[in-house]
């Protein structure tokens, strides 16, 4: 165990700090981690449409989740390019960058979510959107391939330093030039690439990304998913630092969820933030499943530090904010309570994996991002299906079962340690 724990620490947490400090993977996550309070508006409104169900006088106000959850990919498009040119230190470019990353991208979803159709007015044939679908979850990784690929063409023309310094130029016509070339350059690639050549980069970004998806959204990706969260997590590593490569994966479901509702029809795709992280059943307490482990340290634990900790961290706990606990137990780099950690991070998306699939708990159908609503109420609001508490319930026993030796072992160590310590002080 120490040779694990030693790899742990020299190897695996510097490695994995290195990747995710990438300016590029770093400009993806910067923009996943900005976009929330649009996706915390659109959780206002999916909270409403649960009461919506049983109170159906109430007015439609889905018009407002239309325009902050679902033009998500459109605040993406920008977010990834301006992060970009502050990763890369490029500040001249921020704001010039992520605005054509804004327009490139809508140019790049014309073949898919517009029309040409004539002013009966005006003789005019003019370009119409008749399908906004692509600007929410469903257009997320064209945004952010857009994103990336404007990102790189100005970091390219930001590297020749044309007209640096010049001498000759007013500098205000110096930043002019500098942002048209590279502004001009990306219109014409993107512009001839739809438009000219007819190619449908929609298409082809989602063939791409299809496998990575498919892949997400299995029970093994699940699984993995959830898992990785809780290693980074257990290691002292952001567990947002996956954001960049699996929140695409996540939006993406919730948003397909959410059409296929509005729809009628039924949501198929478990993988998801809500399931992993809103329902609490997975992130009950936090990720880990770490509220039973809370309680067990308030009522079977018998060393001051864990008595203490667990009063200490009851509140946040409640809340499924574990930051407390896992650094204050703590659960970061502790063999005895890393262990039971991960477990829990196979055996939660195992059980609700296969619950959702039998049909005995709802696959959330909307976006929804209230786990600070302390559960189970959150885990019912996300699911909109009564029979969450017993699910909770259930999840909640199994958790505490398999902290329970880990914890009373680890207990017994502080324990020692503790009437050790009281034993020095009275020779002392």
């Amino acid at each position: 165990m120490k040779g694990i724990m030693n790899w742990f620490t020299n190897k695996l947490a510097p490695g994995m700090q290195k990747v995710f400090s990438n300016p590029w993977i770093a400009a993806v996550a910067s923009a996943m981690q900005k976009i929330l309070p649009f996706i915390l508006v659109g959780s206002v409104i999916s909270i409403y449409n649960v009461f919506v169900r049983y109170i159906p006088s109430l007015p439609d106000l889905s018009f407002v989740n239309t325009f902050s959850f679902g033009m998500m990919s459109l605040i993406v498009a920008f977010m990834v390019t301006y992060f970009g040119m502050v990763e890369l230190d490029h500040p001249k470019y921020t704001i010039t960058a992520g605005l054509t990353s804004v327009t490139v991208f809508l140019m790049a979803l014309c073949p898919t979510m517009a029309t040409l159709l004539k002013n009966a007015t005006t003789g005019k044939t003019e370009l119409t959107f008749t399908d906004i679908n692509f600007l929410g979850g469903s257009g997320l990784f064209i945004a952010i391939i857009v994103g990336l690929v404007v990102m790189l063409i100005f970091h390219l023309y930001a590297k020749l330093h044309i007209l640096e310094d010049s001498a000759t130029m007013p500098d205000f016509v110096c930043e002019w030039i500098n942002n048209i070339v590279p502004m001009t350059i990306i219109y014409l690639i993107f512009g001839v690439t739809v438009f000219t050549i007819g190619f449908d980069l929609v298409e082809f970004i989602n063939l791409i990304f299809q496998p990575i998806v498919n892949l997400g959204q299995s029970l093994l990706g699940f699984v993995v998913i959830c898992f990785l969260y809780v290693l980074l997590y257990s290691v002292g590593i952001s567990a947002w630092s996956l954001n960049a490569i699996v929140k695409p994966i996540l939006m993406a479901g919730i948003a397909a969820n959410a059409e296929m509702a509005l729809a009628g029809g039924s949501p198929i795709y478990i993988v998801t933030t809500e399931t992993i992280f809103t329902t609490a059943l997975i992130a009950m307490g936090g990720l880990g499943g770490t509220l039973p482990l809370n309680f067990l340290m308030l009522f079977k634990c018998k060393s001051k530090k864990l008595k203490t900790m667990g009063k200490i961290c009851i509140g946040p706990s409640i809340f499924n904010i574990n930051e407390p606990l896992v650094y204050g137990a703590p659960i970061v780099f502790n063999p005895l309570l890393m262990i039971p950690m991960w477990i829990n991070s196979i055996i939660g998306p195992l059980i609700i994996w296969f619950v959702m699939k039998a049909g005995m708990l709802n696959i959330p159908a909307g976006v929804n991002n209230i786990s600070r609503i302390p559960a189970p109420i959150c885990t019912w609001l996300t699911t909109d299906d009564f029979r969450a508490f017993i699910w909770f319930l259930v999840l909640f026993i199994i958790y505490g079962l398999i902290w329970y030796p880990f914890l009373m072992r680890y207990d017994n160590q502080l324990v020692k340690e503790e009437h050790e310590k009281e034993l020095l002080k009275k020779e002392f």
